[in-house]
């Protein structure tokens, strides 16, 4: 397959794994917003590559949607984006953070990237490396203008790309769209047919079948072939049958040529989206700017170009149900996170620039609050839920290799799961709210945590040293028959009671994979 090169290539294909893994923290200006108890969807205040790589832990293969609206490296983006790099520093900052949104998502997720032709074909190579190119779904195109600049040098540039790729393309279920009223409407029923409402469509197709070149004899005795180079959709038996059930129309003087009803009760799985999106139907970049200063009023320097949260609510029909898990690390104004919120699907929403605090903070308050902007009144959005503010914190391990002190057991559990089994946390170990050492069982195999005094006041060193009592503990507490790893500080149990308990010990914290 071929691959893109540029300067410094090599070192951004290990730039993701070289970033320190970090904990995240709530924000010091607030942490709870909203319903306390449906408050699990983030808002993280960071630079993103260091945020998705503390998010892997907890969500790795988890999201379903991504969708991001990275810098377009045309010095037209927010004032705290770098967005006049060279085309190799873009390359490079774009790849890592690739790789790692690849990892969170779930195998039959997809990943939508707005972009326009000024990076969009070396992205879109970029991401057949990535991703794979069997795993390219669609180039979408997004009418973002709808009036031409009568400045453009050569041709005034009105649609932006949105580059789709599946994490998986065989498992990949790609949503219906329903039909609008005016779809609806172009049903007719003039011969009073019993099945209802129905509309004419062509009997003759251009993909070559030999059984599709049989005479058709209509109501007037007129003989019908298909048209040159076309072939009938059906071979003759399929047409008896249907012309038998009535399922032929000739037109209401019965002269015209045959064409196949198809009927509105019929048609219950929805319409196939295509790959253009006109401004009407989904928005421009005009309107979404127009709306968010309403949204958003007195707020400053409100961003030039937003995506329109029609154009979200489009990719999140197609892509998502709800109570999926959607992810933006390029959170811009927050529309990603504000119409996921009113469409009933979680979310992960991360930006770097202060405006995480001054412009998404806000918006997304008053999503809670039931603001009606945007597709609320046709999603009929009144309000609810909640989110948590966070930021970065301590990496796990400083620069000696130890654990850092601001790391707690949750942070560390997580982050030994994963480099153990390759997957996130399940969701239901929750180990710092039952406060029980076993992080879970993969394939056979149980893990075990001991870090801060999670058993309690069980000594020596409030249980982090696997000792005969932490053993009997661990047994009567959550004990499991096969195979056991048992991550502590020390161990004071021999090498033959270890081999007789089907225990693996391994010392923090350089026993750790990094």
């Amino acid at each position: 397959m071929p691959t893109l090169d540029w300067l410094h290539r090599e070192a951004a294909f290990q730039t993701a794994a070289r970033v320190p893994t970090r904990v995240l923290r709530p924000h010091a200006a607030g942490h709870v917003f909203g319903d306390p108890a449906h408050a699990g969807n983030l808002l993280i205040h960071g630079d993103n590559l260091e945020a998705l790589k503390a998010l892997l832990p907890f969500y790795r293969g988890r999201v379903k949607c991504i969708f991001i609206d990275p810098p377009y490296n045309t010095q037209s983006a927010f004032e705290h984006y770098d967005d006049n790099l060279e085309h190799s520093q873009w390359l490079s900052m774009m790849l890592p953070r690739l790789q790692l949104l690849r990892e969170l998502l779930s195998e039959d997720g997809s990943i939508w990237v707005t972009i326009d032709d000024n990076e969009g074909h070396y992205l879109k190579v970029l991401m057949d490396e990535v991703f794979g190119r069997r795993n390219f779904v669609a180039n979408v195109v997004w009418q973002k203008s709808y009036t031409s600049n009568q400045t453009a040098k050569h041709l005034s540039d009105t649609h932006d790309h949105v580059l789709v790729y599946a994490r998986n393309e065989p498992l990949l279920q790609v949503g219906k769209l329903q039909r609008t009223e005016e779809q609806i409407a172009s049903f007719k029923n003039p011969d009073g047919d019993p099945r209802g409402p129905w509309k004419a469509e062509n009997l003759s197709a251009g993909k070559f079948y030999s059984a599709g070149q049989f005479p058709i004899v209509g109501p007037t005795n007129e003989t019908f072939l298909p048209p040159p180079n076309r072939y009938w959709r059906c071979n003759e038996a399929q047409y008896t049958a249907w012309l038998a059930d009535g399922r032929i129309t000739f037109g209401q003087k019965g002269t015209g040529r045959p064409m196949l009803k198809k009927y509105l009760a019929e048609m219950t799985q929805g319409l196939t989206a295509n790959t253009w999106w006109d401004h009407a139907a989904f928005g421009s970049n005009k309107e979404a700017s127009i709306g968010l200063k309403e949204v958003l009023a007195g707020t400053p320097d409100i961003f030039q170009t937003p995506k329109p949260e029609k154009l979200l609510q489009r990719v999140l029909e197609l892509a998502t149900n709800p109570g999926d898990l959607v992810l933006d690390s390029f959170l811009g104004s927050g529309t990603t996170a504000a119409v996921a919120h009113k469409m009933g699907r979680r979310w992960i929403g991360i930006e770097m620039g202060e405006h995480a605090v001054t412009h998404c903070l806000p918006r997304l308050q008053k999503v809670v609050d039931g603001e009606q902007g945007g597709i609320s009144e046709a999603v009929a959005w009144q309000g609810g839920g909640g989110f948590q503010l966070l930021q970065l914190g301590a990496p796990l391990f400083d620069e000696q290799g130890d654990i850092h002190p601001e790391v707690r057991f949750a942070d560390l559990a997580a982050f030994i799961w994963m480099r153990e089994t390759g997957t996130a946390l399940p969701l239901d170990a929750a180990p710092s709210a039952t406060r029980l050492p076993r992080l879970g069982v993969h394939e056979g195999t149980a893990y075990y945590l001991l870090f801060n005094g999670i058993l309690g006041d069980r000594r020596p060193a409030g249980g982090n040293v696997l000792t005969t009592a932490v053993l009997q503990a661990l047994h009567e507490l959550c004990g499991h028959d096969g195979p056991k790893v048992v991550y502590g500080e020390a161990c004071r149990l021999g090498d033959a009671r270890l081999a007789a308990e089907g225990i693996s010990f391994k010392q923090l914290p350089h026993a750790v994979p990094r």
